[in-house]
């Protein structure tokens, strides 16, 4: 045990021994780090605190309400720690760098496999904890519990997130033994994605929100049957749904036969986990350090080449590069995938609102719609933007230098590195508001007002991801695409969150008086042509300027770095 603490002690000894700087870029970052995470740990707290003290207040069904709630949150949590722990398993046991100098250590393989499985407890953990808590918290607020409730759920959460550990590492474990680890991560992810759009279409099915409206159920019986529905009593969830009702329900020794079953599961899958290592890590890792990869010829498309020859000779090799880096990484592909699922789970969405049921005037909520959907599918680019542009300049890695010697200038790299993005990003963008819109079957108005923001708003928020990412790109990255999770990355979103709010608060005022003078039948305003003419000119120039002036930013920065 002693070993695999002294295996860890790396890792911990930046944070132990970092000595305390009063720098100003990081006293900022720390000051916007823990601004934007205290916010957004108190808005998940508050939303989830009024939506169960709402649930509460109804007779008779709230309670059952919250505990169905609570279950769906558990199990939800099962699912993502055990995605999560997955790809943290695989890269912590078999695709990390330091891992051949750890593995020439005089060490057994079961205890670097526990060094290694107590990071991926935490690395695999902390985001699922860390978003689930203050719903947790909510609920011990809500049912008036206080320290014996916050005991029980330490003890039923930590087991919950060692067992998720454990199960991943020993699936890892047994597929790399088939699978070479290097092949594994795709399939992984693959896998992941075909789950996660699976569950949540089988969810949207089964129409959750049901649960809230009664009145779909044929009697008061079926509701309360409905909400009643035992989960599977397998399910490491199910047991941690127990406990934490028994606690709520202020009968925590009801409670106690479920964290026996937990902890046991948990201690036993860790023992599993112990031996298994001896048996299958050092093979695996073997296996994955002999894998041939096989080389391919490259070819290039025709039409790709008869496109590239309309440029110059060193700006066509770039092109040619970043077309034939993108195509050939299979990451890439598995994140297409996603982002392809993304969007038809947000059309769905569209599809089921029951605009009907509405107080509201149809054509009055629609448009309501349309208008905020555009701030939705604007952060979908930022999303999306965040994933592929912004770690653009990273991609290069330690070839980077190339790029520094190669007869084209920084900003001829910047520019072209911000096409390949722009053009296919402007189309998932457009085709979703244009899509979206069709469904909630907008006026011709609000149509081409969506599509003319947009329109105006791709570039310069994909200018933003490209120009920001180019500020310090750490081109020793294991994973480029952990580039967003830094301080340039979190600035990335306040700026583009920020550019978003800026041009849909301008049009607000414009299109709200427009589609008030339609609902009720009287004239605009005689000030309405200046007011949106001009709300729309200082959109179009801060696009514009966000389009423009981060790339120069990131040029200069990129000049001034050595080879």
């Amino acid at each position: 045990m002693n070993t695999a603490f002294d295996l860890v002690k790396p890792r911990l000894w930046p944070i132990v021994h970092r000595r305390p700087t009063a720098g100003t870029r990081r006293l900022l970052r720390l000051a916007v780090i823990t601004a934007v995470a205290a916010s957004l740990w108190f808005g998940i707290f508050l939303v989830a605190l009024r939506v169960l003290a709402h649930f509460a207040t109804i007779e008779e069904i709230g309670p059952l309400l919250n505990f169905k709630l609570l279950n769906m949150l558990l199990v939800t949590s099962l699912a993502l720690l055990i995605f999560s722990d997955i790809l943290t398993a695989l890269s912590k046991l078999y695709l990390a760098r330091d891992l051949p100098l750890v593995h020439a250590l005089p060490v057994p393989a079961h205890r670097i496999y526990l060094a290694r499985w107590m990071e991926i407890c935490f690395d695999g953990s902390w985001m699922v904890v860390a978003f689930t808590l203050p719903v947790f918290l909510a609920y011990g607020i809500v049912f008036g519990q206080g320290l014996v409730y916050v005991i029980v759920l330490v003890a039923a959460f930590l087991p919950f997130a060692l067992m998720a550990a454990s199960l991943s590492a020993l699936l890892v474990m047994g597929a790399v033994i088939v699978i070479p680890a290097n092949r594994m991560k795709n399939m992984f992810v693959m896998l992941g994605l075909l789950a996660f759009v699976a569950i949540y279409l089988a969810l949207r099915m089964a129409r959750p929100e049901q649960l809230v409206d009664p009145e779909v159920f044929e009697s008061v019986l079926a509701y309360v049957a409905a909400l009643q529905t035992p989960a599977a009593p397998w399910l490491p969830s199910t047991w941690a749904f127990n406990a934490l009702q028994a606690a709520l329900e202020g009968t925590p020794g009801r409670g106690l036969a479920d964290l026996a079953l937990l902890w046991s599961g948990t201690l036993t899958l860790v023992f599993i986990s112990l031996l298994a290592a001896d048996a299958l890590y050092s093979r695996g890792y073997s296996r994955t350090q002999a894998g041939i990869v096989r080389s391919r010829r490259p070819r290039a498309a025709a039409g790709r080449q008869r496109w590239l020859r309309a440029w110059s000779g060193p700006v066509r090799a770039l092109l040619d590069k970043e077309l034939r880096t993108f195509w050939r990484d299979q990451t890439q592909w598995s994140q297409i995938f996603l982002i392809l699922a993304l969007v038809v789970i947000y059309v769905y969405n569209f599809k089921v609102l029951p605009l009907e049921k509405s107080p509201l005037p149809t054509v009055y909520l629609q448009n309501l719609l349309a208008f905020l959907n555009m701030g939705l599918a604007l952060f979908v680019l930022t999303a999306v933007t965040a994933r592929f542009a912004f770690p653009a300049v990273c991609t290069e890695r330690e070839a980077f230098w190339t790029v520094k010697v190669a007869p084209i200038s920084i900003r001829a790299f910047l520019w072209i590195k911000f096409g390949i993005y722009y053009l296919p990003l402007l189309v998932l963008t457009e085709t979703l508001i244009v899509v979206t819109n069709t469904l909630l079957n907008v006026t011709p108005f609000m149509m081409g007002l969506s599509v003319l923001t947009i329109f105006s708003m791709v570039p310069g928020i994909v200018a933003l991801g490209i120009g920001l990412g180019a500020l310090n790109p750490n081109f020793r990255t294991e994973n480029p695409a952990q580039a967003v999770t830094g301080f340039d990355g979190l600035l990335f979103m306040l700026f583009s969150t920020a550019l978003i709010g800026t041009v849909l608060t301008l049009q607000a005022g414009p299109v709200y008086h427009y589609f008030m003078a339609q609902l009720r039948g009287r004239p605009l305003p005689p000030h309405w042509t200046l007011w949106a003419t001009t709300a729309g000119l200082t959109g179009l120039a801060l696009c514009i300027a966000a389009t423009y002036i981060p790339i120069r930013i990131g040029q200069r920065r990129l000049e001034q770095r050595g080879v």
